[in-house]
C-alpha cells in the first residue's frame, strides 16, 4: 500500500510564518498584551504608558499592522488599535496542522 503524502497549504503556512516573525519580538508582544488588556487603545496611550519613544512604538505597530495582527480605526485625530484574534487563531491552526503532518511523516519513515 502506497504512502499518501500529506498536503500542506504553503501559502497559508508562509503567511503564518510571517505573522510568527512579527510576534517574535519581546517589545511587540508587550504592545500586544497592552492592547489586549485595553481592547481599544490609541498610540499615544501605548507609548506613554509603556514608556516608549513614539517612533519606536509606531515602527512596531506598523510591523504588527502589516502582518495583519492589529487593525486600526480612526476617530478624529486619534488612531485606535485592535487585535485581530481570528488571524491569530488561524496562525495557530495552520502551524499545528503543519507540525502534525511533519510528525506523521516522521512516524511513517521510521
Amino acid at each position: 500500500m502506497g504512502k499518501t503524502k500529506p498536503s500542506i497549504d504553503n501559502d497559508k503556512l508562509r503567511i503564518s510564518s510571517e505573522i510568527l516573525r512579527a510576534l517574535c519580538h519581546p517589545l511587540r508582544m508587550k504592545i500586544l498584551q497592552f492592547i489586549d488588556q485595553n481592547e481599544n487603545i490609541n498610540v499615544n496611550k501605548i507609548y506613554n504608558t509603556l514608556k516608549l519613544e513614539q517612533s519606536i512604538t509606531s515602527q512596531h505597530l506598523r510591523i504588527l499592522r502589516n502582518a495583519g495582527i492589529v487593525t486600526t480605526e480612526r476617530e478624529g485625530k486619534f488612531i485606535y488599535y485592535h487585535i485581530e484574534y481570528d488571524k491569530l487563531g488561524d496562525v495557530m491552526f495552520y502551524v499545528r496542522k503543519f507540525l502534525e503532518e511533519e510528525r506523521k511523516m516522521q512516524e511513517a519513515k521510521g
